[in-house]
């Protein structure tokens, strides 16, 4: 007997000493593994503040949640990137809500020409959209945080001033613009982006709508001579970071709880580091002899009347929605009223 407890007491203190100090094989399941698609090439600076993101999660969790960062496509094809987020071979996933057309209708409010004037605002915007609607059709992930890039505005290779000037010009049309283009009585010009500088010089085209960090980016400073104030029929390109729902569902309660507060400091500061970049575009390209034409108070009404059959349209086509794009575009109306500097 002396003999068997000898036994039970040397198995108990092997217990005792494994559950003090557990194995390097145990400590490694209890890291929770992230995997991170990215449109954008690592070079990029919204791609460099996405891999700030992962660190932070790192950081902040103490080790607990790691993510490996997959830049430029490298996991995911950008047009394929919120459905392997929803099929779980990508857990979190940053790509543009553009590149896949229809799919969702309601959130691209914000591409419409709201006559926001920078990301900032226009990224506050969305978001609040969101947490406001948790609208049905992003409801198969977890949202993490949206965003919404500089305004594009109409870059030319003449002067625009007025309607007058804009009457049957070419104009080379990517998404949004289509519409915008015809609205203002433009003629819209399908050319692949890389041939945006030559048909500029042949004369194919005569503008294009652009940000400022675009044309200096694209080196168009020279080609494009004039950058017109039309804010009220302007858009921004939007974006999303997205998580598989099961990989959010799974997360511990603390963790959800501190990627939820990373999540709100990254809204804030891509919006201010897309504004940024578009200030850094836009003093670039004056040094360079780039005009910027303002309009008169009277021609930029007029330009924003000729945008009311857009804002109609995207309410038809979106009326059975949930919730129904007129409730969305009035939110979207007073929060810029109140929030628009």
């Amino acid at each position: 007997m002396k003999k068997y407890g000898a036994v039970i007491s040397v198995i108990l203190l092997c217990f005792l000493v494994l559950s003090c100090y557990p194995g390097q094989g145990y400590a490694q399941e209890q890291v929770i593994s992230l995997k991170y698609a990215h449109l954008m090439a690592a070079s990029a600076k919204q791609a460099s503040l996405a891999k700030l993101w992962c660190d932070e999660v790192e950081k902040r969790t103490n080790g607990k949640v790691t993510v490996t960062f997959y830049p430029g496509g490298t996991l995911s094809s950008a047009l394929k990137t919120y459905d392997d987020v929803v099929k779980g071979l990508a857990d979190v996933g940053f790509s543009a809500f553009g590149l896949t057309p229809n799919r969702f209708p309601l959130t691209q409010f914000i591409e419409l020409p709201l006559g926001y004037k920078n990301s900032y605002v226009a990224t506050k915007l969305i978001n609040e959209y969101y947490k406001k609607f948790f609208p049905k059709e992003l409801e198969d992930v977890k949202v993490l945080y949206l965003h919404v890039a500089s305004p594009n505005l109409l870059c030319t290779s003449r002067l625009v001033k007025s309607l007058e000037d804009i009457r049957g010009m070419k104009i080379r049309f990517f998404g949004p613009s289509l519409k915008i283009i015809s609205a203002l009585g433009g003629f819209p010009s399908a050319v692949p982006y890389p041939e945006v500088s030559n048909s500029l010089h042949k004369g194919d085209i005569e503008g294009v709508f652009m940000t400022w960090e675009g044309i200096l980016s694209s080196n168009l400073a020279g080609t494009i001579r004039y950058v017109t104030d039309n804010y009220e029929s302007a858009y921004g390109l939007s974006y999303f970071v997205v998580m598989n729902k099961n990989k959010w569902n799974s997360l511990p309660r603390d963790i959800q709880d501190t990627i939820e507060k990373i999540n709100e400091q990254w809204i804030e500061m891509t919006g201010m580091a897309w504004d940024d970049m578009n200030q850094q575009g836009q003093a670039a390209g004056l040094s360079k002899g780039v005009k910027f034409i303002s309009l008169s108070n009277e021609e930029k009404n007029k330009w924003k009347d000729r945008m009311r059959p857009i804002f109609d349209q995207y309410a038809k086509d979106t009326n059975t929605k949930n919730p129904p794009g007129e409730r969305v575009l009035r939110f979207a109306v007073e929060y810029l009223l109140a929030n628009q500097r």
